[in-house]
This record gives structure tokens, sequence and C-alpha cells, in this order.
């Protein structure tokens, strides 16, 4: 593994959601390995502890689990105080949630619409409502919402990401202007192909809709890649750790992308 460079997170209190796993995870792992306190959630408790434990395990850092489903309102307030009450406050927050179900504009209904915007829209915006009085109390802080490539390019059967992500990079933006003068930053990642399960479920879901195998799939994808191969979740994580960190102090409003350079789009 690539050694760590030290980006200055030792001791900053970092909120994950959706972090019991796959790129939320990895994220959670980077800021723990860097020395920052994390609590991340996930919708099941269990899992949330035992991430918790796992990257409080191999890190040595103060990490803890905590249940909650971001496209609750209720859940998401509650969230975000008992994060801040059991770090003493709040620097980081990483906006993560699972991907919304896949789909063309005639497989989805209104109930699909409306999940998607609170899961991939308003979970966002609601984190960094509550997360806003912690950071001004700070004296700053620093948000990054996990995106998709989605944003730059338009990704076949995924209609609600390609359509509600967009308007997160808007957010990003305008959140990034408008709270620069209380030095509270705000970018965005939007990460390609990842070797995560949403990856798998992706590639099954578009397997089945095209009469052919996941593997075949996988192969059709990595030819779109320059790179050759699918992105590490680690990969990812320590780019998300920068993102948050003293080390890109003068870097707000921006949305990177981590993709091997599959995006075409300038």
């Amino acid at each position: 593994m690539m050694a760590d460079m030290d980006l200055g997170l030792s001791g900053q209190r970092a909120l994950v959601t959706a972090g019991s796993a796959g790129l939320g995870f990895a994220t959670a792992s980077a800021l723990a390995r860097d020395g920052a306190r994390v609590v991340l959630c996930s919708r099941d408790e269990g899992r949330a502890s035992e991430a918790a434990a796992r990257i409080a395990a191999d890190t040595g850092a103060d990490v803890r689990g905590l249940a909650a489903d971001v496209a609750v309102a209720a859940d998401v307030e509650r969230l975000v105080g008992e994060a801040a009450d059991a770090m003493g406050g709040l620097d980081v927050l990483v906006n993560n949630a699972g991907g919304p179900p896949p789909g063309s504009f005639d497989a989805l209904d209104d109930a699909a619409w409306e999940r998607g915007f609170h899961l991939t829209l308003m979970s966002v915006v609601r984190a960094f409502r509550h997360a806003l009085p912690h950071f001004e109390t700070a004296g700053g802080g620093s948000v990054l919402t996990i995106l998709s490539s989605s944003v730059k390019q338009p990704i076949p059967n995924l209609l609600i990401s390609n359509v509600y992500r967009p308007g997160l990079v808007g957010l990003t933006k305008s959140l990034a202007i408008d709270y620069a003068p209380k030095g509270i930053r705000v970018n965005g990642l939007a990460p390609g192909r990842i070797a995560t399960d949403r990856t798998v479920q992706l590639n099954a879901a578009l397997a089945e809709r095209q009469g052919t195998t996941p593997e075949a799939v996988m192969k059709a994808s990595l030819t779109t890649i320059p790179m050759g191969r699918l992105g590490e979740p680690d990969e990812f994580g320590r780019v998300a750790a920068f993102l948050v960190s003293p080390a890109a102090s003068y870097v707000t409003g921006h949305t990177m992308i981590v993709d091997g350079g599959s995006v075409r789009a300038l």
C-alpha cells in the first residue's frame, strides 16, 4: 500500500454518512489513518458498529458507528447532533448515500423519484443545514459530497442519478461561494468505475437489460477506461481525505473526478 502523507487531519472531527461500506468506508478509513476522529453511519446499527470497529482496529483512531437513514429528515438531524456531541464538535462533513436505483424513464414511478430526491439531494441539504452551526462554532469546516461521474457524462439506465447529482454540483458551488467568508470549504468528488458492490450491482442490472452477462459488461466497460482497470476504493478514499484536509485549504467550489480518465468531457 502507498505510504500516506500527513494531510494535517490529526484531531479533526469528521462525520461520514453511509460509511459502513464502499466509498464511504474507504473515505472514513483514509480520514482515520491520518488521525481524524470519525463518526460514520449506516441504516443498520450492527453494520455501522462493525465498520467502525474494523477501522479503529486498523488505524488506532477514535471511530464510532451510528444508525441513520440519510433519506429521512429526522434521522439526519439526530445523526449530526449525536456525532457532534460524541466528538465535542464537528470540523468535517462527508456526504455519501447509497446510489439511487437504476432504471430508464418508463421504469421509474413517482415513488422512485421521490425516494431518489430525499436520498440523493435532500440528504446533503439537510446534513449541511444541521452541521452549519457546529462549523460556525469551530470557526470553519470542510464539506465533501460524494457524487458520480454522471455529473459530467450521463450514465445509461441511471436516470435518477443523472438528474439529481448535477443539482448537487450546483449546490456545492453555491454553498462554497456563500460560506467561504466563514472559513467553510465545500467540494464534490465524483467517482467513475470503482471496485465496489455498487459496481457489481450496476453491472448485473445492465447485463439483464442487454441480455448478456455481468462479465461481458465488465469487459466492455474496461475498454472505456484509459487506465484499463477499475479504481480501488482506497485510491478514492485518499483523494477524499485530501480534499477535506488542511492540505487543500485553498480548494473550494470544485468537483473533482476520480475515474481513470474515462470521462471525455472537459
